[in-house]
């Protein structure tokens, strides 16, 4: 049995770890693959580092992210964990897993995504107008567009009304980077009755929306997803439809302004390059800094280190896509480079479904912005925050820009 270790404060190896936490990850990799940390938030976690050992874990069954199942091994649980809307394919292994994901993807197709492309770019030029409207020349470009765009996406795909959009913004960043536990149960409790009263709407008068589309499937056996799965799945959508693509954006800003040279680049050959510069803002800065957490169903021996059953184990994707082992010089930023092998969005079964639509809206969202104001900058520095809390999501809740 491997010794054991002790557990390493991420905020005494680095005081900036939550603005810049590369440099601890790494240092962390130098010294293996697993390491039990406590997060600046305060979370007891086990962390996976490194390229090979990051996809190993993606795949290992003793890992679990059905917490329905195993949660009674867990020393604390959040309080909804047991309540409606957690039966969707990020909290299921297989089989279960298995079958919500087939019944899903009948319908979360790659023709209904590209048939998106049109509305994107509709909904994308109306934002843009609108930050110029003022004559201002400035703005908090993830209020303006960030933000705006992908949740309009979202809920267009789903068939969500206009007027809850902004009242879905507030419970999706209490699910991604929590407050605290009330903030948080309640978030799920106000989401899920009003997902019940829209479920409903749609059985009795269907429309051509995704959501419709999930009620109504069934494969060559008959079967259909269950009305928890159902609200489980649209809340799972509305969330991460919107969260990967906001932070997408801002990162590649980000990444585009501390590298001017690359800026220069894209902006010269805008036909060739942006979805090169999309693939290496993935892999160098992508919205996912770690996986949700897996809870750890039988004592584990993996990578090195003893893990406990019960304790949680988080994926750090952000570092498996700076391995050196993996991407030659990875701490470049390179719109050139061959991304391809990142796992910005996951792998294995978990990856994620709405992978090409987070693509399809960084692409025209960074693009219509370089074409439309050939002069972008940031106005003060692009990493003023604040910083989006926890593990989870990567990214800055503003980045102001001028043109």
């Amino acid at each position: 049995m491997s010794a054991a270790r002790p557990v390493v404060e991420l905020l005494k190896l680095s005081p900036d770890f939550v603005a810049d936490p590369y440099p601890v990850y790494a240092e962390l990799r130098a010294q293996g693959p697993v390491h039990h940390v406590l997060t600046p938030d305060g979370e007891d976690l086990w962390l996976v580092v490194g390229h090979e050992a990051a996809r190993a874990a993606y795949t290992d069954p003793r890992f679990s992210r059905d917490w329905r199942t195993h949660g009674h091994l867990a020393p604390v649980l959040p309080a909804y964990a047991h309540g409606p809307g957690n039966a969707h394919v990020l909290l299921s292994d297989p089989p279960a897993h298995t079958r919500m994901r087939r019944l899903v993807a009948r319908e979360f197709t790659p023709r209904r995504i590209e048939a998106l492309a049109p509305r994107v770019q509709q909904v994308t030029d109306a934002l843009l107008d609108a930050m110029e409207a003022g004559g201002a020349r400035t703005a908090d470009v993830i209020d303006a567009l960030a933000f705006p765009l992908p949740m309009t996406v979202i809920c267009d795909l789903l068939g969500v009304p206009d007027l809850d959009r902004d009242v879905f913004r507030g419970w999706s960043n209490e699910v991604v980077a929590p407050t605290g536990p009330e903030a948080e149960q309640a978030a799920y409790g106000a989401a899920m009755p009003y997902l019940t009263g829209l479920i409903e709407a749609k059985r009795k008068a269907p429309g051509e929306d995704l959501l419709s589309a999930l009620i109504h499937t069934a494969d060559e056996d008959g079967d259909r997803l269950s009305q928890d799965e159902l609200l489980s799945m649209a809340f799972l959508l509305i969330v991460a439809g919107h969260e990967t693509t906001v932070n997408l954006i801002g990162n590649g800003l980000r990444a585009l302004f501390h590298h001017p040279d690359q800026l220069a680049l894209l902006r010269g050959d805008l036909d060739g390059l942006i979805d090169g510069a999309v693939e290496e803002t993935l892999r160098y800065d992508g919205p996912v800094e770690g996986s949700t957490p897996r809870i750890v169903r039988e004592d584990t021996e993996f990578g090195g280190a003893h893990i406990p059953a019960g304790s949680s184990v988080v994926i750090v994707l952000a570092d498996a896509d700076r391995d050196e082992r993996r991407f030659e010089e990875p701490h470049r930023f390179d719109i050139r480079r061959d991304a391809r092998g990142h796992i910005a969005f996951g792998h294995g079964i978990h990856f994620c479904l709405g992978a090409p639509l987070a693509r399809l809206e960084g692409r025209i969202a960074l693009r219509s912005l370089l074409e439309r104001f050939e002069d972008l900058a940031p106005d003060g520095s692009p990493d003023a925050g604040p910083w989006i809390s926890g593990t989870l999501i990567r990214g800055v809740r503003k980045l102001r820009v001028r043109w």
